[in-house]
């Protein structure tokens, strides 16, 4: 027996609502909250994370209480924009998003632009006179839709909205058993966890015209901790794209020249988020026809340098205290720190891009997924170089010594997790690196963005910087056994 939630089975996101990660998710958690705060975010619903026991225990398939509960939250939404769920003149769009009380990116699934048809797709052109765009839309919809909630199938969408949004409903909750969510809930301890939510959000267009775009941001660089705004931007574009690693977007930076107003209000949005978090946060934003929502925050993945900068930047500000800074270093960010080596520049370049994941490593690059799995089982070094990485090859890339891919940016799935787990990653290396790298002994250098020929590591000692030195400086006197930071003041001792 699952105890009684003290929320209904379907709640407003109004900054009012009552909830905590647990009980909303992280995502809706986050949209409840910056509503609160009066940030530009879509009017939004969810259904808590129990619902997701409930569909489970009713053979995969949402109860009707939970559905009229649904329904009477799609009216309000369809009251805050002014649009209509499925009629025109005025369609409303929404995605359908997984959210889970830890962060887990990428790992459960999404469908966008849901409530089309062939029939409203002609009414939305009309309504905008963008017929191109309508069909863009459409389009999406129906990738998504195939995809994630017919399973690659090729069904259609059905004809009834209604139909569609309750089985993208049933798709995300399904989406909490795969077989990525445990590999993550595995590497990472989290356990099996009380479900995932599920939020339904007015849709705004990141590719309705030449002023619209989408991207991610965060408030300091998550590879270096430096407090410096980072991310990444596609112009006509939608999260999808982004974060997906089929296209390499632009440096964020580049919108501070090009669009000034907006970089200006994206780095006070960074700013009162992180105040919020008291932590790096990782934002994501999309802009329709100039104008700026945020869809989501939430605490985000670092480098283990990075963490280590963060921590002792925050403590040195007050923001926290010195044994939470300490906290926030985990073992397996310890032992990434640990394994210290570097890179002989003099061996041949086989590839170059973007660095995505700290450290170096050297294996034998592998394109086929189930080869790799099969070779890491047997103890040989992997490389996964792969075009993009998708969230179903995640299995594999915690089984892989580094990662490489032909498309995609530093905010991409395969450099999220990567940084998180400390994995050397090189991204958005162009098309024929798989070509060019399979079969290949390769050295990735995950700090410059490098892949050499061969093994071209060196042992060297830890590097002693000013962070590292400052957080140990606040372990107390004799270091506690068993204490994560524990190993790692030691080996700097005899270094």
């Amino acid at each position: 027996m699952n105890p009684p939630s003290p929320l209904p089975d379907a709640v407003a996101l109004d900054g009012v609502t009552p909830g905590t990660k647990d009980t909303l998710g992280g995502k809706a958690y986050s949209i409840n909250k910056m509503r609160a705060m009066g940030l530009p975010v879509p009017p939004a619903f969810a259904l808590p994370t129990h619902v997701c026991a409930k569909y489970h225990d009713n053979g995969r398939a949402l109860p009707d209480e939970v559905w009229q509960q649904v329904l009477r939250q799609l009216r309000e939404v369809e009251a805050q924009t002014g649009r209509r769920f499925g009629a025109g003149p005025s369609p409303l769009l929404v995605s359908v998003r997984s959210g889970a009380a830890q962060s887990m990116p990428g790992m459960m699934d999404t469908v966008l632009n849901l409530g089309l048809t062939p029939e409203l797709r002609d009414v939305l052109a009309a309504e905008t006179g963008d017929e191109p765009w309508a069909q863009d839309t459409w389009t999406r919809f129906r990738t998504s839709y195939a995809s994630i909630v017919s399973k690659g199938q090729g069904v259609e969408p059905p004809a009834d909205p209604y139909e569609q949004l309750r089985a993208a409903i049933g798709a995300v909750f399904d989406s909490w058993t795969n077989e990525r969510v445990r590999a993550y809930r595995d590497r990472h301890g989290l356990g099996t966890g009380g479900g995932t939510a599920v939020t339904v959000q007015a849709m705004v267009f990141g590719n309705r015209d030449e002023q619209s775009g989408t991207g991610v941001m965060f408030s300091r660089d998550p590879a270096t901790g430096a407090a410096v705004l980072y991310g990444e931007w596609l112009a006509r574009a939608q999260g999808e794209d982004v974060v997906s690693g089929e296209k390499t977007p632009s440096r964020l930076d580049t919108l501070h020249t090009g669009r000034p107003a907006l970089y200006a209000e994206l780095e006070r949005v960074a700013a009162v988020l992180e105040a919020e978090h008291s932590d790096l946060v990782d934002i994501e934003f999309t802009v329709e026809s100039d104008r700026l929502y945020i869809l989501q925050c939430r605490t985000g993945k670092r480098s283990p340098t990075a963490a280590v900068r963060i921590a002792v930047e925050l403590a040195r500000s007050g923001v926290i205290g010195k044994e939470e800074a300490l906290q926030r270093i985990s073992a397996e960010q310890v032992e990434r720190i640990a394994e210290s080596g570097a890179v002989r520049a003099d061996r041949q370049v086989l590839a170059t891009g973007i660095a995505a994941g700290p450290g170096a490593a050297v294996g034998q690059a592998v394109h086929d997924l189930d080869l790799a799995r099969d070779l890491a089982g047997h103890g040989v070094a992997v490389v996964l170089v792969r075009p993009a990485t998708a969230p179903d090859d995640v299995p594999v890339m915690f089984e892989s010594v580094a990662v490489v891919t032909e498309f995609g940016g530093s905010t991409s799935h395969a450099a999220l997790v990567c940084r998180e787990i400390g994995l050397p990653c090189v991204v958005g290396c162009g098309a024929g690196t798989v070509d060019t790298l399979t079969g290949k002994t390769v050295t990735v250098d995950g700090a410059t963005g490098t892949v050499f020929e061969g093994d071209a590591t060196e042992t060297t000692t830890v590097e002693r910087d000013e962070y590292l030195t400052e957080l140990l400086s606040y372990l107390p006197s004799p270091v506690p056994d068993g204490h994560p930071l524990a190993a790692l003041a030691g080996i700097l001792e005899r270094a």
